[in-house]
């Protein structure tokens, strides 16, 4: 197939996006409506058009991402140019990352400076919060996670520390002047150690294009500036792009308004509302939509029909005609767990597999009834939001080892490693490191007590030492410890090794660390469950991992007032609107068959069944009745539960049985 047939294949809406000229273009692209392959198709026909690959700036917000969209886009250019690669295409923090270690010099930084994970960002938050004596106060201070979570949305929104605790963390506010200080002793440990957080690396590339003459040097770099999800940038995101296309000339942004659901993480809607206006760009809306029924995008369309300001879109299939979507009340959350198993195994029966089928939920504990009944029932399934790659323990102790060897001063990375030695803790782990700071931080100097951990970092921190092979050795000094340290040391053992896999698709030592920080790779452990019973299994997932996805069918939980909208959005227009969105996006992520599923009473705490404490779930605002007119609406009760919870059966005849002991 040839690159002319390629766009042939693109609907008129599509192909009009894909060979758009040189001016600003927004792209609004809904649900399910061929995005990627879009923006694939616009990166094809540059290069096919004579913009050399390496002048095109492509962002996106996951490495793979950007690898599909290089594949795609490849495969369309087709084979006189097959080995076009894009060598600007990544995550804004991974481009961020390649041009501040271009300038180090110029913004104040070693080029071999360290990028924190959010482990280990979090981690040096709690030793500064400990020196400052705020682990110790009379009343409540917010724990690491939390105050390094305030630290991002300010840094992100770029508003006031006090903006931020009022819209996120009012009950942190009466720390104001205690959580100044802090961050501005984290900002100085860090510049100490040449290390940087997630944040610090698109503040560093924002001051960057603040300066005239380098924000010029970048610019001219690139011909065009593309980005994907532009509904999930921040503001600091937003300016980049400003200062590096004032005109907007040969940007092209991508994304959909009505699946903007990451304000948490300091993403802001108004960036792509207001992205027409300040460029004066062009429009495109993409509405034809290649994965769920009409019916289902009927529900979806009378939804955010009565959202407020936004781009309003009519989606409309490309597929037959299918059933209404379902709106199920259930007696209660035991109720609703008998009912999604029911309706999937009815499914599954009829050649829906298992891992075509997802249950999604608003937050991770609403599936707690149900992954109870779901091992009660053996059936096998995996659930989305658990612990990350980076965040197993054995794997940010190999990773340290490499991180110290990479940069000296990183006195995390540094404690982490050091505390893995027989007998070494805290203070053992100072003594060490102040021995080696004393020294000018030369490996030659490192006394650890430990001969075997000294020629380790005497050859990982080897000028003249190559990249590859030095995980294997990091693993095989690792290995022998794994039992003193860890359970399960063989399971762990196959991590290490899968790690040491991953490591081999990169150039430099560098390269893979700051990867793994900003965009670890997956792994069964991000799963929670045995999904490996059977060679299927069912998909559990909030809605916030959802995005993105899709399943032939959707049981989206507990469908009501307090949960769509969460009740923590009451009173704020903005969140509710949010709240709305996430709905949206719960929706269509469905291809065929959509439940919504609403139980009419939630008990108050997980033992509940104790004295029957509950409250009665109201109707969620967003199901009104132009909208409750595109579902088939039903009720469902389950003859096994009765309204306390317990399953009904055959009377036991203990009498019988405690007259027959004494028989």
């Amino acid at each position: 197939m040839g690159a002319i047939d390629a766009f042939e294949k693109l609907n008129d809406r599509q192909r009009e996006a894909a060979r758009f000229g040189a001016g600003p273009l927004l792209i609004i692209a809904g649900a399910g409506t061929g995005k990627t392959n879009t923006l694939a198709h616009r990166v094809a026909h540059l290069v096919l058009e004579g913009i050399a690959p390496e002048r095109i700036l492509l962002l996106t917000f996951t490495r793979r991402a950007a690898q599909e969209m290089t594949r795609r886009a490849q495969r369309i250019v087709g084979e006189t140019l097959r080995s076009a690669r894009l060598p600007w295409s990544g995550t804004f923090h991974s481009i961020a990352n390649r041009l501040i270690r271009r300038h180090s010099a110029r913004v104040g930084l070693d080029e071999r400076f360290s990028v924190l994970d959010r482990g280990d960002a979090a981690d040096l938050m709690d030793v500064v919060r400990h020196e400052h004596g705020l682990s110790k106060t009379e009343k409540r201070f917010p724990r690491k996670d939390t105050c390094l979570a305030i630290y991002s949305h300010r840094v992100n929104t770029q508003g006031s520390l006090a903006a931020t605790l009022g819209a996120a963390f009012p009950w942190c506010a009466e720390w104001e002047d205690e959580l100044k200080k802090l961050f501005g002793a984290y900002v100085e440990r860090k510049l100490a150690s040449q290390a940087l957080d997630y944040d610090d690396l698109l503040l560093y590339w924002h001051a960057m294009v603040e300066d005239a003459e380098l924000a010029r040097g970048m610019s001219a770099a690139w011909d065009h500036v593309l980005v994907d999800e532009y509904q999930d940038t921040n503001v600091l995101q937003a300016e980049i792009l400003q200062r590096l296309r004032p005109a907007g000339a040969g940007l092209t942004v991508v994304g959909d308004d009505a699946q903007a659901i990451y304000s948490f993480r300091a993403a802001t809607v108004e960036n792509i509302l207001e992205f027409e206006q300040r460029y004066a760009a062009s429009v495109l809306k993409l509405e034809e939509n290649y994965r769920s029924t009409q019916p289902v995008l009927d529900a979806a369309n009378a939804l955010m029909r009565e959202a407020s300001r936004q781009y309003q879109k009519e989606l409309r299939c490309a597929k037959p005609q299918g059933g209404k979507p379902r709106y199920v009340t259930v007696a209660d959350d035991a109720a609703q767990a008998a009912y999604v198993v029911t309706r999937v195994l009815e499914a599954r029966e009829q050649g829906v597999e298992l891992k075509r089928q997802a249950v999604l939920f608003r937050s991770s504990h609403h599936a707690d009834v149900l992954e109870l009944e779901l091992v009660r029932r053996n059936i096998p399934y995996v659930k989305y939001g658990g612990l990350k790659f980076l965040e197993a323990a054995h794997v940010k102790d190999a990773l340290a080892v490499l991180r110290w060897a990479d940069n000296p001063k990183n006195r995390v990375a540094a404690w982490r490693a050091l505390q893995l030695l027989p007998g070494v803790g805290p203070k053992g782990a100072e003594r060490a490191y102040a021995g080696f700071e004393a020294a000018s931080h030369r490996w030659q100097a490192l006394n650890t007590g430990s001969a075997a951990f000294d020629a380790l970092m005497l050859f990982l921190g080897g000028a003249d030492t190559a990249w590859p092979g030095q995980l294997q050795r990091v693993r095989e000094w690792y290995e022998p410890l794994l039992e003193r340290l860890h359970d399960a040391p063989e399971v762990r053992a196959g991590d290490l090794l899968q790690l040491e896999r991953v490591s081999t698709s990169f150039d430099t030592r560098e390269k893979f660390l700051t990867e793994m920080a900003l965009d670890p790779p997956a792994r069964s452990g991000d799963l929670a469950g045995t999904p490996m019973l059977d060679e299927d299994y069912l998909i559990l997932s909030t809605v916030h991992s959802a995005k993105g996805q899709e399943w032939e069918s959707v049981h989206l939980l507990n469908v009501s007032d307090g949960n769509f909208p969460n009740e923590f959005a009451a009173g704020k227009p903005e969140q509710i609107e949010e709240e709305r969105r996430l709905l949206y996006v719960a929706m269509t992520r469905a291809k065929t068959n959509l439940e919504l599923i609403a139980p009419m009473k939630y008990y108050v705490t997980q033992q509940s069944r104790m004295g029957d404490r509950h409250v009665y779930g109201a109707k969620s605002r967003f199901l009104t009745k132009n909208v409750l007119a595109c579902f088939e609406q039903t009720s469902w009760s389950d003859e096994r539960v009765q309204d306390d919870g317990r399953c009904a059966s055959a009377p036991v005849d203990v009498a019988a049985k405690l007259r027959g002991m004494w028989a």
